[in-house]
Order: structure tokens, then sequence, then C-alpha cells
């Protein structure tokens, strides 16, 4: 068979070995990890973490000075001694054993814990139903605006204006006991209207319910309104 050309067979082993290669460096990068970032990215990383406790450290300092370091200086001073005159250096428990061994002390606590749960349940009631109203029943926002501004003017006053013009109101001869008798609902004035645990509750609750509203208003103002009316 002169006529016909030779066929040379090609070596088809090098492919082969190569690829081999190229999966074995593969592999062997991937057990080796990832390659380490260069040096300045890693300066960097840590030069923006110092600069964060930087700008914390004035806030710090600020809170260190004004409020951790009078609680210091009331707790060193809770043990020292004292008369009539003054304080003295001294460390004594007497104090401590004085407080909390009195049932005066507990009473305390016990009305102060009452009066918290008494006026936190009403001022959370009053302040969601406030809420909601000026956040889903008043469309404009120029009117929940208004009436928004309307329920702070209280509060350009000073705590102690607001509380006594209770007196006016409450009174033996206040607003609300003549009214009642000229009314002829009652026949004397009703005494526990003022300096009783009905005023302190209405007080605390006075002063506190804007505080209730704010934050519950700007949450429901940030709820989708097409939330809702998927839900219907």
């Amino acid at each position: 068979m002169r006529g016909f050309p030779r066929i040379r067979k090609r070596n088809s082993t090098k492919p082969e070995t190569h690829d081999v290669t190229a999966a074995i460096t593969d592999e062997d990068t991937q057990i080796a990890g990832p390659a380490k970032p260069p040096i300045t990215a890693t300066i960097g990383r840590m030069a923006s973490r110092v600069a964060s406790y930087l700008q914390a450290l004035a806030l710090a300092l600020i809170l260190g000075f004004f409020f951790l370091l009078p609680i210091l200086m009331i707790a060193v001073v809770s043990f020292w001694d004292y008369d009539f005159a003054g304080l003295y250096p001294d460390f004594l428990t007497m104090n401590y054993t004085d407080t909390l061994g009195s049932w005066v002390t507990w009473k305390t606590y016990l009305n102060t814990l009452k009066y918290t749960a008494m006026v936190w349940g009403l001022t959370l009631l009053i302040g969601f139903w406030v809420a909601y109203f000026l956040a889903f029943h008043i469309r404009t926002t120029t009117m929940q605006m208004v009436l928004f501004l309307v329920c702070t003017v209280p509060f350009l006053t000073s705590n102690i204006i607001r509380m006594i013009s209770w007196i006016p109101v409450l009174g033996r001869n206040g607003l609300v006991n003549t009214t009642l008798i000229e009314m002829g609902v009652i026949p004397k004035p009703i005494e526990w209207l003022l300096y009783s645990d009905f005023a302190v509750v209405l007080a605390m609750v006075h002063l506190n319910t804007l505080f209730m509203v704010t934050p519950i208003f700007n949450t429901l103002m940030r709820i989708d309104r097409s939330l809702i009316e998927a839900a219907r």
C-alpha cells in the first residue's frame, strides 16, 4: 500500500497529563486557602476601627464624669457616719440596715411599683388610641401635624406649673366640685379628688401620656397603607 500516506498516531498522553497537573494545582490552592489580603487593607481596617473608638471616647468620658462618677460618690458616702452637724468618713452598714429593715421603706417601694403599673397601663391605653386616631383617621399630613402639635402645647410649661394647675380643677372649691354641687349631683365636695392616690395617678398620666403617643405615632406612620388594604 505505497500510495497511501503514512498516518502518525498523536500522543494523547500530554493533554491528559496537563489536565491532571492543573487539577492537582487547583486542589493545592484550595487546600492552602485564599490569598492573604494586602497589608494596606489590614491597616485601613484597623485605622477605621480606631477612629470609631476615638469618636465614642468623648461621649464615654462625658457619661463617665457626669453619670458614673456621681453614682460612685453616692455609693461611697452611703457608708459614712453622720449626725446633725455633717458627714464623717467611715465604713458603716447601719444606713442600709436601718433603711432596708424598715417597713416604711418597703411600703414606699410597693406603692411606687403600684403607681408605676397603673400609670403605665393608662398611658399605654390613651397613647395608643390617640396615636391610632392621628395615624389612620386623619387623612391629611398637615392636619396630623397640627393635632400633634396641639398635644404638645401643655409641655411648653414646666412640670410644676402643670401639676399645680390641677388644684383649681380638683380642689374642694374647684371647678369639678362646684359644678357637681350646682347641678345637684353631690351634696358636698368630694375630698378624694385632690391629695389622694387618684390625684397622683391623674397627674402622672397627664405628665407622661405624650411620651407614649410620640413613639407609637411614629411607628404607626411607617406602616405601609397597601398592607392594610391587602389585609382587608
